[in-house]
């Protein structure tokens, strides 16, 4: 009776439109008072769960993002793609796709990574011929980029929700290759099409793309990506410390090297991310709570013995635990999922021998898939309004950019080495 109290008042309160962080704490706080257990004990775990101090990292990465966002960055960026990528069949599509690599190295956001480069490719698209659900397809579906590169805060909010014991940087390393993976497919997805429709190509000219390269490499992610991996594999500093270094940076490109930030727009990024950890925090303290809950019924347990009731097989297992993610996906926000279900389907991924790492790269694209599938798809809303298509055209197209997508997941899923290859080379166990 207890549990369905705590699921059918999250449903409810979700239903009539509550935030779901604040659905969490509503639904996790009757389950107590259910149980008659004190209500100080509730307040703690919201409380503890956000005293955790691998999540000091969280506000820094989200920090740096926003400075980059309203530092005038994304346009370089945009640059950079075009030079690198731009004269390729199709080129303003590729340019489209590696932004979104680029731009989500800065910020770990796919949302925003849509909110910056979407509202400036989109249009151009248009305007070049390409469809427009084409043009918004290509933007959704490259954005998840963020989420397996580093520094995403998603990651490190997986490694408090796995109860630590994770090298955080061993989970940025094993994003890579499934990140290039990811990419590529999209871009081979996206190829075709423009292939079809018969796009042109640009020329490629040698001195104007490498005259365009060099100055806009400052801005680009893998100058973050050096700073956030490889000063923590190096033993420099931790992922903490490297947060905050890599939002000085933000800050000394920023105002320093491009002099495009002004104070409206330091002021801008500064509420924006204080916005941003707010929402998080509380999120985490909210899910740490309905976890208690979920743990005090026992949830893990049961859903283990239910999954290995039905088949007893990893690979079986692993189809299964794929598919509840992404229907979870499609209906949940994803910050939610990882604070509820890594709990619950870690111990039984690790019971069939897959290793913590190797499964939070799985669960992070299962997610990411989600946030572009209705009907709670964040990404795919946020893409239809800066694209001004509608849902449903887009929905129409989108599905050849899905089988991309899930042929990634695929490979990911069941070849362990491209997950893990470079965090057991790299980093010390």
């Amino acid at each position: 009776m207890g549990l369905a109290i705590l699921l059918g008042v999250f449903a409810l309160v979700m239903v009539m439109g509550v935030p779901v962080a604040f659905a969490l704490a509503i639904a996790a706080i009757s389950a107590f008072m259910f149980e008659g257990l004190p209500l100080m004990v509730g307040f703690q775990r919201i409380v503890s769960g956000m005293s955790t101090f691998a999540l000091l990292a969280v506000p820094f990465f989200i920090f740096a993002g926003e400075l980059m966002l309203h530092g005038g960055i994304a346009a370089r960026l945009i640059r950079f793609a075009a030079a690198s990528v731009g004269w390729m069949r199709g080129g303003l599509a590729q340019v489209n796709i590696f932004s979104s690599m680029l731009f989500g190295g800065i910020s770990g956001s796919a949302v925003a990574d849509i909110s910056a480069l979407g509202s400036l490719l989109i249009p151009v698209m248009k305007e070049k011929g390409y469809d427009d659900d084409f043009a918004v397809n290509v933007t959704v579906t490259s954005s998840i980029a963020g989420i397996v590169i580093p520094p995403s805060h998603n990651m490190i909010l997986y490694v408090v929700a796995a109860g630590g014991g994770i090298s955080i940087s061993s989970l940025f390393m094993a994003g890579i290759v499934p990140w290039h993976i990811n990419v590529s497919l999209t871009c081979l997805r996206s190829s075709l099409d423009c292939y079809q429709e018969k796009i042109p190509n640009r020329t490629f000219c040698w001195f104007k793309n490498i005259s365009s390269l060099l100055p806009c490499f400052s801005a680009c992610s893998l100058i973050t990506a050096i700073i956030v991996v490889g000063g923590t594999l190096s033993g420099i500093f931790t992922v903490t410390e490297s947060g905050a270094i890599g939002a000085v940076y933000a800050m000394l490109i920023s105002f320093f090297v491009y002099r495009t930030m002004d104070f409206k727009g330091f002021v801008l990024a500064v509420t924006g991310s204080i916005r941003t950890t707010g929402m998080v925090m509380i999120l985490i303290g909210s899910a740490s709570a309905f976890g208690y809950m979920l743990a005090f019924y026992q949830v893990p347990a049961v859903m283990s013995t239910f999954i290995t009731s039905i088949s007893d097989n990893p690979i079986m297992i692993l189809i299964m635990l794929n598919i509840l993610l992404l229907c979870l996906g499609m209906i949940m926000d994803m910050a939610a999922l990882i604070l509820i279900c890594t709990p619950i389907f870690l111990p039984i991924a690790a019971g069939f021998g897959m290793d913590p790492v190797h499964f939070g790269i799985m669960m992070m694209m299962n997610l990411g898939l989600g946030l572009c599938t209705p009907p709670v798809g964040a990404c795919l809303f946020v893409g239809c309004v800066v694209g001004k298509v509608t849902i449903q055209k887009a929905v129409k197209t989108i599905w050849l950019f899905y089988i991309a997508m899930l042929a990634a997941l695929i490979l990911v899923t069941f070849i362990p080495s491209i997950s893990m290859t470079l965090p057991n080379l790299l980093i010390e166990k």
